[in-house]
């Protein structure tokens, strides 16, 4: 165990914020997770794969690319990748001008499917999330979570600065 006289510990109510989001976020994705698998082709994971290869040129990304936007470790985005290839969803193909590099791209079959499910993924956060904050709140909310991503992004970027 570490030192603990330069631990500034979380007072009460930074404990019970900490506590409600910890238990907020895991509940949200479980809840939208479950509600993936009850109503929709696509499990969570590969709905925002494919929303993510939706949004870039040609519907195809690096997959190093995929997997940093995706918070994906490159082995975890392999799999899921093996799985969608299997079922017609996307394909692999050599990246342009890298014989090492290797691009991620949705089908014309993946993307009917995420069109497909794209109005109960919706219907499901509108549920969860938009529909349960006042606007203030749901504009807060993103406010917070980028100022969290980013001091987390900075963090694990130094951190790899110092291997």
């Amino acid at each position: 165990m570490g030192e603990t006289n330069d631990v500034r510990w979380l007072d009460e109510w930074q404990q019970i914020a900490w506590r409600a989001f910890l238990a907020g976020n895991a509940r949200f994705f479980e809840a939208l997770g479950a509600a993936h698998d009850a109503e929709l082709d696509l499990n969570i994971g590969e709905y925002t794969l494919l929303v993510q290869l939706s949004e870039q040129p040609d519907r195809t990304q690096r997959m190093s690319a995929l997997a940093d936007g995706l918070v994906l470790s490159r082995s975890r985005l392999t799999h899921t990748v093996t799985r969608m290839e299997q079922r017609g969803l996307v394909s692999r193909c050599a990246a342009d001008g890298d014989r090492r590099g290797v691009n991620c791209r949705m089908t014309d079959l993946g993307y009917e499917a995420l069109v497909a499910a794209a109005p109960g993924h919706v219907r499901a956060v509108r549920r969860l999330l938009v529909d349960v904050l006042d606007p203030e709140e749901l504009e807060a909310l993103g406010r917070i979570m980028s100022k969290v991503g980013t001091a987390a992004r900075r963090e694990l970027s130094e951190g790899a600065a110092d291997c």
